[in-house]
């Protein structure tokens, strides 16, 4: 189309009546108007989710040593995958307060899901500590419970940190991405045919009216919140990479852990909005309210995102060379060239290689291709965390501390399985209420006059 070879594609395309508006994303929900093979995709992530509430099962019941964890690599892929996660978690917060703090229209169709999505990607990641504690059921020992119970957390154990970086982050997530949900949740009961449907959106919209005063509270507070969460953005990775350089290890004790950890954080976050978007608006038809603006400018963060990963990268080789210790040295030699060389240089190729692909236009504008590399750097990001995780036990100071880890069956079903789990929570949350919000997208048509 002729979308496609603008200069500056619009953030909505064609005019629009807000009842047309409300209609079409409102019957998604309403009247179920899902795409053809929507319960099938559906049916597959369901079987991810019976994989992953098996091998959680299975793990209880033999235990920690049933995944590949051994001495010295005691974290493993249980801690990979949970930096993985909260990682994905914060482009929806930078979607969802920061852009609507720099009043950036081109959040509005994007915003709803991408908040949807840091809820699913912190519950997932919220999985992973307390699997990875050895003895599930004993979780409550990581809250600041009354001395009653004969114990006090152990503030320095960095179990301790994520547990309340994630109460944190999901707690003001939940609350923020609720407080959106309110109107839209106002009119999908005034538009429900149904008894059933009209109490249950009824209940959720809190007495929703439309008012100037609801609509007055209603600013102040999501403002607010807003700017609650913007801190959340830094505050809640950087938490998480404490977790590493407060540990004595060659490869984890780094300060640039902090502001290297958020970067990765925004590009797979941005990343994983993108594998959600681009099927989202062919499937159901929604390419004129998230248009190539919206794929442009997500692309854009990933690149700002990408070069500050390389950046990272760039600055763990020289500053292991530069301080002239013989350990740092060697664990990045051992990185590049060791039983770990593979997985580094492909994490390598697809973070900074695969990315600077973005910096064309003509690709960034290319659904399939902006998709594949979408996909590409969320495995890469995944490959990342676990070669931070693992390279460094695994090459400690004394050669009677080496040794690789073995990954085994159940690694890969805890990763698939919480991924099929992601992505049937992005599914039930499509079906059950609006992804795309609605009075946001009547303020932009409005706004850019493409309201009838």
């Amino acid at each position: 189309m002729a979308e496609a070879s603008a200069n500056s594609p619009a953030v909505l395309r064609g005019r629009h009546d807000s009842r047309e508006i409300s209609g079409r994303i409102g019957s998604i929900v309403l009247n179920g108007r899902l795409p053809r093979h929507f319960w099938a995709a559906f049916f597959l992530c369901f079987l991810l989710v019976l994989l992953l509430l098996y091998s959680i099962t299975y793990l209880i019941a033999v235990g920690v040593g049933a995944y590949g964890i051994n001495m010295p690599v005691v974290w493993g892929t249980m801690i990979s995958n949970f930096v993985w996660w909260i990682g994905i978690g914060h482009a929806g917060t930078l979607i969802s307060a920061v852009l609507l703090l720099l009043r950036q229209p081109w959040r509005a169709s994007i915003n709803r899901f991408a908040e949807a999505m840091t809820l699913f990607a912190v519950a997932m990641a919220g999985l992973f500590p307390i699997l990875h504690l050895g003895r599930p059921w004993f979780f409550y020992w990581l809250l600041p419970l009354p001395n009653v119970h004969m114990h006090w957390p152990q503030w320095r154990s960095p179990l301790v940190w994520d547990f309340a970086a994630i109460a944190t982050y999901a707690t003001v997530s939940l609350l923020f991405w609720y407080m959106g949900l309110l109107p839209d949740l106002a009119v999908l009961r005034d538009r429900a045919s149904s008894k059933p449907a009209q109490l249950f959106y009824g209940i959720l919209a809190l007495g929703w009216r439309g008012s100037a005063y609801h609509w007055a509270r209603y600013q102040v507070v999501y403002f607010l919140l807003a700017a609650l969460a913007t801190p959340l953005v830094v505050s809640v990775h950087s938490i998480v990479s404490l977790d590493f350089t407060f540990a004595i290890t060659p490869g984890y004790h780094s300060t640039i852990f902090p502001p290297y950890f958020v970067a990765g954080a925004l590009l797979s976050g941005f990343a994983m909005v993108l594998t959600i978007a681009i099927p989202l608006r062919w499937a159901f038809s929604v390419e004129d309210l998230i248009t190539l603006r919206h794929m442009d400018n997500a692309a854009k963060l990933m690149i700002a995102a990408g070069m500050v990963v390389a950046y990272g990268y760039v600055s763990e080789a020289f500053f292991a060379w530069y301080s002239g210790k013989p350990y740092e040295r060697a664990m990045m030699a051992q990185r590049a060239l060791g039983p770990y060389a593979t997985l580094f240089w492909t994490m390598i190729g697809l973070n900074c290689g695969v990315l600077q692909l973005l910096w064309f236009r003509r690709v960034r504008r290319n659904m399939p291709l902006l998709f594949a590399i979408a996909i590409a750097i969320n495995i890469g990001m995944w490959i990342e965390r676990y070669i931070i995780v693992v390279t460094g036990p695994s090459r400690d100071y004394l050669p009677s501390s080496w040794g690789e880890q073995s990954l085994t069956w159940l690694d890969f079903g805890i990763l698939f399985g919480s991924i099929g789990t992601f992505f049937a929570l992005v599914f039930l949350f499509i079906r059950i209420l609006p992804a795309i919000t609605i009075f946001e997208v009547e303020e932009l048509a409005e706004e850019e006059g493409k309201l009838k």
